[in-house]
């Protein structure tokens, strides 16, 4: 037993007592499949969370072992009685982040950075100049980050298009290419301004809540209006969608309800998209944990694919790829570790490329020597390639 502290984490009793041990999700948890640790375990943590609940007494390896879960929520998808242990950890982080040392300092001011657009657009810039001067270690498996972007421009008003913190920083290329096939069904797309920076996705994970429903507060008013939002990444998909729940309040609730992942809202619109001809060999679809546990609308990018490609099925039942938003940065070997076990499904595919929609999967992927890329950058490709052949 490590030190022990006074914690109370303040879950409903009833989601503790909801968990009934068993067992049907530990196949699908990919700390439990690495380790083998009933700790490591969905049951496992509910079960150190209603012994600190009862005792008011916590130690560092609960902290450990609360920190070190991925929360991909692929245990929820797999319970049969509907255990809500997304909510339940996020509450357990909240916690110990309100009431111990768990976030540091340094990390409590990364994350306040996501919130800043103008320090993170000057910090990128910084990070590509010291790329080129090949100061970055190689282990941070960062992606080469533009020295200027180019600014994206709105073209209507009948969607919006959410464009983030580090994704707008780092990957804009990729919104690029999600307007455009946004466009090619007729449609406007609106940009929001820098209030609509980070959606606090992170800091939930972090169990930083308070800063999380601030930036959530903030990111509304860059959304006038009754127009539907889409996103592009499906973590802060999935994040958006849940201000109802985060924020309490019936305009959140609202909000809400705007918000779609792109890939929901073009296989609304699927007959729209341009009628195209593609001699593109199938692709593998990596499902992100949050459009397919958390969202739950992944078949919705096969739709969309299936459009102008054929798609590859992996054998893994949708299990986690290990890049859980910052968690491959925070725990390397065991992000790695549960990164292998998706290598040998998309080994076992036959497929060479891999489309996934979340830029940390991409990313984490990448790292490994995948070549991934996100779905809608693919079709603009197709879509473009067929456009200018004409």
């Amino acid at each position: 037993m490590g030190k022990t502290f006074d914690l109370s984490l303040g879950i409903d009793a009833d989601s503790l007592a909801s968990c009934v041990s068993c067992g049907l999700c530990l196949p699908h948890c990919p700390t439990y499949r690495v380790s083998q640790e009933e700790t490591a375990s969905p049951r496992g943590r509910i079960a150190l969370m209603r012994q600190v609940e009862s005792t008011g007494v916590a130690d560092d390896t609960f902290t450990d072992f609360m920190d070190e879960c991925i929360q991909c929520r692929g245990c929820e998808t797999a319970c049969p009685s509907g255990v809500p242990f997304g909510s339940m950890m996020e509450t357990t982080r909240e916690a110990l982040a309100d009431q111990t040392k768990y976030q540091p300092k340094y990390r409590r001011l990364g994350y306040s950075i996501l919130g800043m657009p103008r320090v993170l657009s000057i910090g990128s810039r910084l990070i590509a100049v010291f790329q080129r001067l090949r100061i970055i270690p190689s282990r941070l498996a960062l992606p080469k980050i533009p020295l200027r972007q180019t600014k994206l421009k709105a073209s209507g008003d009948d969607v919006w298009l959410f464009t983030g913190c580090i994704m707008d920083a780092w990957m804009r290329d990729t919104h690029a290419a999600v307007k455009r096939v946004v466009e090619s069904t007729g449609a406007g797309v609106r940009l929001p301004g820098n209030d609509a920076g980070c959606c606090g996705a992170l800091h939930v994970h972090a169990g930083l809540t308070l800063k999380a429903k601030k930036l959530g507060n903030k990111v509304m008013t860059a959304f006038p209006g009754t127009n539907p939002i889409l996103v592009d990444s499906a973590g802060c998909g999935a994040q958006l969608k849940n201000y109802g729940h985060l924020l309490g309040t019936m305009k959140a609730e609202a909000f809400s309800a705007r918000v779609f992942d792109v890939h929901e809202w073009l296989a609304e619109n699927l007959e729209k998209l341009p009628k195209i001809k593609s001699n593109e060999a199938p692709v593998i679809v990596q499902d992100p944990c949050h459009l397919r546990h958390v969202q739950r609308s992944h078949e919705a990018v096969r739709l969309v694919m299936n459009r102008y490609i054929e798609t590859i099925e992996l054998d893994d039942d949708g299990l986690c790829c290990g890049a859980g938003g910052a968690y491959s940065s925070l725990h390397p070997e065991t992000a790695a570790a549960v990164r292998s076990r998706k290598l040998e499904s998309i080994d076992r595919s036959g497929g060479r490329k891999v489309v996934s929609a979340n830029p940390g999967c991409m990313l984490h992927l990448q790292q490994a020597g995948v070549s991934a890329q996100h779905p809608l950058e693919l079709i603009d490709s197709i879509i473009t390639r067929a456009m200018n052949s004409e």
